[in-house]
C-alpha cells in the first residue's frame, strides 16, 4: 500500500503528539477524521505499539491494550511519580484495589453500563474502600491465598496495608501530606488518576469521570476475562451472557 509523502508527514506528527499526550482534539481531531489516509496511518502506528484508540466528547484518545505496551504505566513509574520511594507492590496493588472501587461507585457495583453518580466525594471514596475491604476480609485467609494467582492480587497484604493506615479523622488539607492515613493515601491514588486523565478534580474534594473512562470501562473494563473476574469477586456479580470482545475494540 502506498500513501503521499505529505500525509505520511502530517500523520507522523498527529501521532507524535497523541503519543505525547494521550490525546488529539479541535483541528488535529478533524485532520484525523477527514482524511482517509492520516487516519489509516495513524491506527497502524497504533497497533504497532499495541495501543487502542477511541473517541469520545470530540477527541481521538489512544490507550495501551497490553501490559507489553511501551505505554502502559508500570509499578516503577508509579513508585517514582506518585508513592514514596520504597513503596511496595503491595502498596500499588492497594492502589489499583482503591481506583476499582472508586469505578464501582459510579457504576453502582459494575451493575450499569453507565454511570449512576455525577460526581464522588473523597470521604465516600473512603467509606466505600472500607466496605469493600470489610468484605474482602470475611474470605477465609485459605480462600485468599487460593485467588491470588487468579487474581495476580495479593488479597492478605492488600487488607494489611489497608488496615495498617490511621483512620483519625484529620481534615482533608492536613492529610495531603505524608500523614499515614486511609485519606491521604486516597488523595495520592487521586493525583495518579488526574495525571493520567482518569477523573477530573472538581474541588470541594470530589471528582468525576471523565469521557476517556466511560468508553473504557464500557468497551473493556466491565469484561470479566480482562478483570480476572475481580469484579466478580467484590461484587458478587454473576458472569455476563456476552463479554465485549476486547479485540473489536
Amino acid at each position: 500500500m502506498f500513501f503521499d509523502g505529505e500525509n505520511v508527514l502530517k500523520a507522523f506528527k498527529l501521532y507524535t503528539k497523541l503519543a505525547r499526550e494521550g490525546t488529539i482534539k479541535d483541528e488535529d481531531y478533524q485532520q484525523y477524521l477527514s482524511n482517509d489516509e492520516v487516519s489509516d496511518l495513524i491506527d497502524l502506528y497504533a497497533a504497532e505499539v499495541e495501543c487502542v484508540l477511541f473517541i469520545a466528547a470530540n477527541q481521538l484518545y489512544m490507550v495501551p491494550k497490553t501490559m507489553s505496551s511501551p505505554f502502559h504505566v508500570n509499578n516503577e513509574y508509579l513508585r517514582k511519580t506518585y508513592f514514596k520511594s520504597g513503596a511496595t507492590n503491595s502498596e500499588l496493588y492497594l492502589a489499583y484495589f482503591v481506583a476499582i472501587v472508586l469505578l464501582g461507585e459510579f457504576y453502582n457495583s459494575y451493575s450499569t453500563n453507565e454511570p449512576t453518580l455525577h460526581y464522588l466525594s473523597l470521604a465516600r471514596w473512603v467509606e466505600a474502600v472500607n466496605e469493600r475491604m470489610e468484605i474482602v476480609a470475611q474470605h477465609p485467609q485459605e480462600q485468599l491465598k487460593a485467588l491470588e494467582k487468579e487474581h495476580s492480587y495479593n488479597w492478605l497484604t492488600i487488607i494489611e496495608n489497608w488496615t495498617a493506615l490511621d483512620t483519625i479523622k484529620e481534615s482533608a488539607k492536613s492529610q495531603r501530606g505524608q500523614t499515614l492515613s486511609r485519606l491521604s493515601f486516597i488523595h495520592t491514588v487521586k493525583n495518579f488518576l488526574v495525571k493520567e486523565k482518569i477523573i477530573n478534580d472538581i474541588g470541594n474534594d470530589e471528582v468525576e469521570l471523565t469521557e476517556k473512562t466511560k468508553i473504557i470501562v464500557q468497551r473493556y473494563f466491565m469484561n470479566l476475562e480482562h478483570n480476572n473476574e475481580i469484579l466478580q469477586f467484590l461484587y458478587d456479580l454473576q458472569p455476563q451472557k456476552e463479554d465485549i470482545d476486547a479485540d473489536n475494540f
